[in-house]
């Protein structure tokens, strides 16, 4: 479904990671997918793999640096803000603050609140990719 690159996905939630890889795997998602239940994990990766990256999604709230800070370690990073990879926050917290500051502070391609079902996942995930398939951006090829 997807266009080539991996997914990186920092998730703590093991329960969480299990349901979307389901929903991944249901809308027909085929690319590889790198999991972190940490940002500092997810930065090292960041900061030392070669591979094309589709699309970056995070949680905020994260042991040790939260998602907002992790974004702004990408921001601050010459050669990963180079690289224009698209990055969603996608988390159970979506207070209005941390929203206007994602847009506001950082470089964010979206901010998602997690669907409350199976359904209404879906229907984000889908939407999303289906989105960052057709778009033109740095990375696209």
């Amino acid at each position: 479904m997807a266009k080539s690159g991996m997914l990186v996905i920092v998730e703590d939630d093991l329960d969480d990671q299990v349901f979307l890889s389901g929903i991944f795997k249901k809308i027909g998602v085929k690319n590889d997918i790198a999991w972190f239940d940490n940002t500092d994990d997810a930065l090292n990766f960041l900061l030392t793999t070669t591979r094309p990256l589709f699309i970056i999604f995070s949680d905020i709230n994260l042991p040790g640096k939260n998602g907002l800070e992790f974004k702004r370690a990408i921001d601050s990073t010459p050669k990963l803000r180079t690289r224009s990879i698209p990055f969603i926050f996608y988390s159970t917290a979506a207070n209005q603050r941390d929203v206007n500051d994602a847009f506001t502070e950082m470089t964010v391609q979206g901010f998602f609140k997690k669907g409350m079902d199976t359904r209404e996942t879906e229907t984000i995930m889908k939407t999303i990719f289906d989105y960052w398939k057709l778009c033109k951006h740095p990375n696209s090829h």
